[in-house]
């Protein structure tokens, strides 16, 4: 199971939210370039990268702080938020990312979203599945669609999608745990590789969702509060 720390993105800022509030932002580090230099020198190999201004944007806009970590690192970076067109794309992937998570573009324009996965392939191009009460959201989850995620995931698997991160948005920064029985059910069901997002509170959740199957795990505000030492996951790593 891939260990995938996050960094968050506002103002050119490490941060994080609560649930995906913006109002409950709390600044960690300054300099993501720091953080990211700090999680590769313990072994960490995997970063998720959110522009959360680009996803209230509705198009890239901390695509420096991509490049810059990805010039001086090694890791190997999945970047999201705001990714809304054509040319969003383009500088993502000109800026270092070695893919790119679509998930509002997936359930507003699926037909752009699907000519990505054509050009660039199921390797490159991961599907944002996040939700709130089982319905996918949109627009840095500041709006709910009417879309149940089980349906939402299993359309994008028959049409080539292999990856997908699934966040329980109410979950999401409470370090009470892991959505370890909706993540049961969306393996059951659509047999996608599944990486889990938000919760994560413990190396005890970590193992639980190794154990019923999930490809990878998120980690992000557990790590900038201590509950997991780094020094932990390098041991998994």
């Amino acid at each position: 199971m891939r260990i995938i720390p996050a960094i968050d993105i506002i103002d050119g800022k490490c941060v994080r939210l609560s649930k995906g509030d913006y109002s409950t932002k709390k600044i960690y580090n300054e300099n993501p370039l720091e953080v990211a230099k700090e999680f590769e020198a313990n072994g960490i190999q995997f970063l998720h990268l959110v522009d959360l201004d680009g996803a209230k944007s509705k198009h890239i806009v901390n695509h420096k702080v991509l490049e810059k970590i990805a010039a001086r690192t090694n890791l190997k970076i999945d970047f999201g938020g705001g990714l809304k067109s054509d040319e969003d794309l383009r500088i993502a992937f000109e800026s270092g990312a070695n893919q790119i998570t679509g998930g509002s573009i997936a359930a507003n324009n699926p037909t752009l979203f699907l000519s990505w996965l054509d050009r660039f392939g199921s390797k490159k191009i991961i599907l944002g599945a996040d939700c709130h009460n089982r319905k996918i959201a949109i627009n840095g989850w500041l709006e709910n669609s009417e879309i149940d995620v089980i349906d939402f995931i299993q359309d994008y698997k028959i049409k080539g999608i292999e990856q997908a991160i699934c966040t329980d948005i109410s979950k999401d920064g409470m370090l009470q745990g892991a959505s370890e029985e909706l993540y049961k059910e969306i393996l059951l069901k659509t047999k996608i590789d599944l990486i889990a997002s938000g919760g994560v509170s413990s190396i005890n959740d970590l193992e639980k969702l190794k154990r019923i199957g999930c490809v990878g795990v998120i980690i992000g505000k557990a790590i900038y509060e201590g509950n997991i030492i780094l020094k932990e996951l390098q041991k998994l790593c």
